[in-house]
């Protein structure tokens, strides 16, 4: 895809954004009916079974955050859902608490903006989208960001009905203020535990082609392609694909 800039007009919207060539607005008409309802209705299903099952990693994963660092177990963070509605957000902590987030701030605008000059690399020297020695990281933290574990409290979003198994990943108001007018796209659809940017690099993919990927995700969803997403998802999280 191209990264020359053109006018186009928003579907559903009266509005005109900057973006690349070939640029497809996101449509959500697909989510409206019975498959919508299938959706909804796999989420709950599973969030649910998923949190029965896995209380006892729960119980265990709090034990250790308490016992590495002062603090709550849970990071409760005010992300923004469908359409920019904000809701609390749950993660098992792994930072220090009541860490300063100018770090993160600094590398969330250099990151939307394409720098990556603040990126990490992996022994072999492929370029990682991440902030590199994040200082606030607890030692705990580290495990449970690498092998994904701190993004189960999230099944209680789902519950909740503030996200969706799959989905785009819901921002924080702050990055936001770097998009550009296409990136706003993505906030057209319930944000999700896994997505196709999960399970087509995560880390190793740039900020433009996670929105190109969460922009081609609501445009081509349906039940199966949730239900390919999810089956997915398992390897890559096994493998720590792009979790660092």
């Amino acid at each position: 895809m191209k990264d020359d800039a053109a006018a186009v007009a928003v579907v559903g919207g009266s509005y005109t954004v900057s973006a690349p060539r070939l640029f497809i607005p996101a449509d959500t008409t697909r989510y409206y009916g019975n498959q919508g309802r299938l959706k909804r209705a796999l989420d709950v299903l599973l969030a649910g079974l998923a949190l029965a099952f896995i209380s006892p990693l729960f119980l265990a994963i709090s034990f250790l955050i308490k016992r590495s660092s002062p603090g709550p177990v849970l990071f409760v963070q005010e992300r923004l859902g469908r359409d920019g509605r904000p809701f609390k957000f749950y993660k098992f902590r792994s930072m220090v608490h009541n860490s300063d987030d100018a770090i993160h701030r600094q590398f969330a605008a250099m990151f939307i903006a394409g720098d990556d000059g603040g990126c990490a690399a992996t022994n072999s020297g492929d370029k990682v989208f991440k902030l590199k020695r994040d200082p606030r990281i607890t030692q705990i933290g580290a495990f449970l960001r690498r092998t994904s574990l701190d993004e189960l409290p999230q099944l209680l979003n789902i519950i909740k009905g503030d996200m969706s198994l799959v989905g785009p990943r819901p921002p924080i108001a702050y990055e936001i203020e770097n998009y550009q007018p296409w990136h706003m796209e993505r906030l057209k659809a319930v944000p999700g535990l896994t997505g196709l940017w999960q399970v087509s690099g995560r880390s190793s993919v740039s900020f433009d082609e996670m929105v190109r990927l969460d922009i081609r995700y609501i445009n081509e969803w349906s039940f199966w392609s949730d239900l390919a997403i999810i089956a997915k998802t398992v390897p890559v999280v096994i493998r720590g694909t792009g979790g660092y």
